[in-house]
């Protein structure tokens, strides 16, 4: 009797787990519809991080992390495209950026000296000759103000001229009052002198001029009692309220300079303040030995904080004047001879491309070829991406061919240095192997080269590769020390 009472109770369980088995079926079958694989079979099975890791069955990638299926429709054929699974795109931190155009702001960091405004220098030379009775400044560097008396002169041509004028005024002939004061303001007696004379008309022996401006006694060339004529350069005066600084800045970075770019500036003695000015004049000539443009900018100076020869680090923020399309620099994978970005091509699916990167700026790179406006790229974890991509990726350049890398050694001399730029110029012996003669040019220097030790005149052994007309040093030895 047991017994047929437990063979109706399994029949009954079977039953039970069949009609439950097939209801979860009927319930879960038009939500395979709405995810759009219509109930079909997976095509395959792949690494998240290894598209060419294929099963045809679920199981482990070889870095433990489980298959993804790939269903008809979702399959990409294009080189280089991968399929990363939420959860590893999850564990990586991946994030992206949409590429957009916006203008570019350049941070220029150079090192300038701080000079006189040669606006505000004053040259303090006489008109007439004489003997200096008191001379009222006795050093360079003396402040003294506007009007205030410099130095008294004894010149009998002023004695003279002072009573012709006094004659003229007491003739009441018009005429000749206005030629006698001519000729004192033509030997530069002073204003305030001239209207003093024609009050109390008494003639003085000493006349006492006046500083011109504001500022600070300069190349004092003259002691009290010295004789002084005509073109003697006794002293200038130079007003330091405002002063220039100047500076130089690479041929590369010239164009991006222009007269009003506002610039700041910090001293190394008093690092914990900023000075703000502007460009002032972008010098028109290059240096053919630097390859540099002098560029003069201008600061207030109140205080007279800022001295003349003192050295400064200023740094210019240079616009650039036109619209561009740009990614965060972050998003820049650069190698030896290309820089690449990671694609997202949504649903998990990432191909790295080549782009062509012109200017940046502190946050962002201009991209000049590869990429257009609204594309996404990855900002993190890219270089894990693009190692398993860049297998596999075809970097079609952008006119459709492919890139053909070109590489040669040869022995050269250097003739200058940029280490800021990672720039050499370079004389460098005929290239057998493109039949081509020796010339001077610039090469690039990769990240990967130190460097230290290389100077003008030294001899070089470099191997540099050329890729989309951009020369590039990848290997470097010395053969000889520079001077």
């Amino acid at each position: 009797m047991s017994r047929a009472i437990n063979l109706v109770a399994l029949a009954t369980g079977i039953l039970l787990g069949l009609g439950l088995s097939y209801l979860y079926w009927r319930v879960h079958e038009p939500a395979q519809e709405e995810n759009g694989t219509g109930g079909s079979q997976p095509l395959y099975w792949v690494a998240p991080m290894d598209p060419n890791f294929r099963r045809d069955a679920p199981g482990k990638s070889p870095m433990g992390m489980d298959l993804i299926p790939v269903y008809a429709g979702e399959a990409d054929t294009s080189p280089g495209t991968i399929t990363v699974s939420p959860q590893v795109i999850q564990t990586l931190g991946v994030r992206t950026a949409v590429v957009e155009r916006r203008l570019l702001l350049h941070q220029i960091s150079t090192v300038g000296f701080v000079t006189h405004d040669e606006d505000r220098l004053s040259r303090v030379q006489p008109r007439v000759a004489g003997w200096i009775e008191q001379l009222h400044v006795r050093a360079n560097g003396e402040i003294v103000a506007e009007s205030e008396p410099i130095y008294d002169l004894y010149s009998p041509a002023l004695v003279n001229a002072q009573q012709e004028f006094i004659t003229a005024l007491n003739s009441d002939d018009k005429a000749l009052v206005a030629a006698a004061e001519t000729r004192l303001i033509s030997l530069g007696y002073p204003q305030q002198a001239l209207a003093t004379l024609s009050r109390h008309q008494q003639v003085r022996q000493r006349v006492t001029f006046t500083a011109p401006r504001n500022g600070v006694v300069e190349e004092l060339k003259v002691r009290q009692g010295d004789y002084i004529q005509p073109g003697t350069r006794m002293m200038s005066i130079a007003g330091l309220d405002q002063v220039w600084v100047e500076a130089e800045v690479f041929e590369q970075q010239a164009a991006l300079v222009r007269r009003g770019n506002p610039v700041t500036m910090t001293l190394n003695y008093n690092s914990g303040r900023v000075w703000r000015g502007y460009v002032d004049y972008v010098y028109p000539v290059l240096d053919p030995t630097t390859r540099t443009v002098r560029v003069r900018m201008r600061f207030d100076n109140e205080d007279l904080v800022l001295k003349p020869n003192m050295f400064a680090q200023v740094s210019i923020r240079a616009s650039h004047q036109q619209v561009s399309l740009v990614v965060p620099k972050e998003a820049i994978i650069r190698t030896g001879y290309q820089n690449r970005v990671v694609l997202d091509l949504g649903g998990g699916r990432f191909k790295s491309v080549a782009v062509r990167v012109g200017h940046m700026d502190a946050g962002y790179a201009e991209v000049l070829a590869g990429l257009n406006d609204g594309d996404r790229v990855v900002t993190s974890a890219q270089f894990l991406i693009d190692s398993e991509s860049s297998k596999q990726s075809d970097f079609k350049r952008i006119d459709g061919h492919a890139e053909q890398l070109q590489q040669a050694s040869v022995t050269g001399t250097v003739k200058a240095v940029y280490p800021a730029e990672r720039v050499l110029r370079i004389a460098h012996d005929p290239i057998v192997k493109w039949s081509r003669p020796g010339k001077t040019m610039n090469f690039l220097v990769d990240e990967g080269v130190a460097l230290e030790g290389i100077h003008p005149n030294t001899d070089i052994l470099f191997t540099f590769t050329i890729q989309a007309g951009e020369f590039r040093i990848t290997q470097l030895d010395v053969l000889g020390p520079g001077a």
